[in-house]
């Protein structure tokens, strides 16, 4: 499974790319899509919700189970993925790309440094 080497990650399986001004990308990772199977349904937050690290924001749900989202830091959703809303199988197509989640405006912009890197990520995932 790829897990590219710009991206941060998170133990639940999210993705996480710096944007500008204190914001990030966020979405599920190609080893989170593979083991969900085809995604059918995606619920996300409505722009201005606020977030914490850990807790949930949203549901994956797929021909196999419905899976939750987790914040993986605190901040403020900005922008949402349209696209996903409207066509789920972005995210198994595309996990990095087209298939993005939402975007945060980090209350804390070094909150960042703590999550995995790709090789700590790549790890964790051959262990399970």
């Amino acid at each position: 499974m790829s897990a590219p080497e710009e991206l941060r990650y998170t133990e639940e399986h999210e993705w996480v790319a710096t944007r500008d001004a204190g914001s990030v990308r966020v979405g599920i990772t190609e080893y989170a899509q593979d083991q969900l199977g085809d995604v059918v349904f995606v619920d996300l937050p409505e722009v201005g919700t606020e977030v914490t690290a850990g807790e949930t924001f949203g549901e994956v749900e797929s021909t196999k189970s419905v899976s939750e989202l987790f914040a993986p830091l605190d901040g403020e959703i900005v922008s949402v993925n349209a696209a996903v809303a409207e066509s789920p199988e972005l995210i198994n197509s595309d996990p990095y790309g087209e298939g993005w989640l939402v975007e945060i405006r980090l209350s804390d912009d070094a909150a960042v440094d703590g999550l995995l890197d790709s090789e700590a990520y790549q790890r964790l995932t051959t262990a399970q």
